[in-house]
């Protein structure tokens, strides 16, 4: 969200587009699978310069923090191990417990409006902690939206008035841009697979299928990721995969990012790479393609019903990766003193989240 403010500030600022416009690219991205902030800047990109504009603004919101990332990862795999890195991990464990906790706490303020979500959250979260796993995230997805369908579609609420669609195909758009840019980009594309092809594609594939079942916050990503690649693949360890959310946090990318983390571990620099794209990619192009149909989503009932369901339950799919994240903390009292401070930060004072995971590291090098 803190990127979605910069990107509304920087484009009333400079007077790129109308206000109307921004918030039609906030709402498309609200309502599609994969990381909101990330698509979007795709939206507004594209609004801005069409495929062009979409690739350059994603590019330029991705890449530093890959680059962040991958370096930090470097590093963690050489010198994780030393037992004052050891103990400074250890602290990043009960404040992404709180980071997640806040996030939860959040959106169920937006959320929770009655009893229905209530037990619609209860329900997601029980159902993610006892059965687990990728198709327990899907069936939890289809099953929310059923029940939002049964329950809401006869609301009261009435969506918005139909208005001119806003977000529209940008006219400056070249027709040939986007055979241009295939063209281009299959050549880095085939020399990937001169490279530990199925490794490679295993990577790629693994994670644009759970990118596209991410709805409304990268946390609920948590407990999916870690089925898949700490007890299905065995890719890494679950204290590697905590670890690699904290790396995340300290950079200023989408949690998401946690990808190039896990696929560094898996295959160095291509394996970053393509997990990478991956989990951003099939996302973008959704957002692209949502666009056409922006004014369809914006005022069709069965739609907001539908998704008035699904609301709820990532909220108890956040809360379930909460208890998921705080059953690895160390036992510990550092861990409780840690804990309540980050929640204290984060739900009274406001802390920017990249500022808590250092700070609970030094905390852990001190308690631990």
């Amino acid at each position: 969200m803190p990127l979605i403010a910069v990107i509304q500030n920087y484009v009333k600022r400079n007077n790129l587009l109308e206000e109307q416009e921004i918030l039609d690219a906030i709402f498309l991205a609200s309502v599609l699978p994969g990381p909101m902030a990330f698509n979007v800047v795709i939206g507004v990109g594209y609004r801005l310069r069409g495929i062009k504009g979409a690739l350059v603004c994603g590019l330029g919101a991705l890449l530093p923090t890959f680059v962040l990332v991958l370096a930090l990862s470097v590093a963690y795999f050489q010198w994780g191990q030393i037992p004052m890195v050891d103990r400074l991990f250890m602290g990043f464990t009960p404040a992404m417990v709180a980071i997640v906790i806040s996030a939860a706490w959040s959106m169920s303020r937006q959320t929770i409006k009655g009893v229905p979500e209530i037990v619609i959250s209860l329900v997601a979260c029980i159902v993610l902690l006892g059965i687990g796993g990728f198709y327990s995230t899907i069936g939890i997805v289809l099953s929310s939206g059923l029940t939002g369908w049964l329950l809401f579609h006869n609301s009261e609420t009435t969506p918005p008035e139909p208005s001119k669609p806003k977000l529209v195909m940008p006219s400056q758009a070249e027709p040939q841009g986007s055979s241009k840019l295939l063209s281009v980009s299959s050549l880095p594309a085939i020399w990937l697979l001169t490279v530990q092809p199925a490794l490679v594609l295993n990577l790629f594939a693994t994670f644009a299928v759970m990118s596209l079942t991410l709805f409304g916050s990268g946390y609920v990503f948590i407990p999916i990721i870690q089925d898949l690649v700490v007890n299905g693949q065995a890719w890494v360890t679950n204290k590697e995969f905590i670890d690699g959310l904290a790396i995340s946090q300290i950079t200023p990318g989408p949690i998401l990012i946690t990808s190039a983390f896990i696929g560094y571990k898996v295959a160095g620099l291509l394996g970053a790479i393509s997990a990478t794209v991956g989990m951003f990619l099939p996302p973008a192009f959704l957002m692209l393609m949502g666009i056409r149909f922006l004014d369809y989503l914006k005022n069709s009932i069965v739609f907001q019903a539908v998704m008035r369901g699904i609301r709820p339950a990532i909220v108890g799919m956040i809360i379930a990766a909460a208890l998921v994240v705080g059953s690895t903390m160390p036992q510990h009292w550092g861990s409780v003193v840690i804990l309540s401070a980050a929640l204290l930060a984060l739900l009274h004072f406001r802390v920017e989240v990249a500022l808590i995971i250092p700070v609970a590291g030094v905390a852990g090098l001190i308690l631990y």
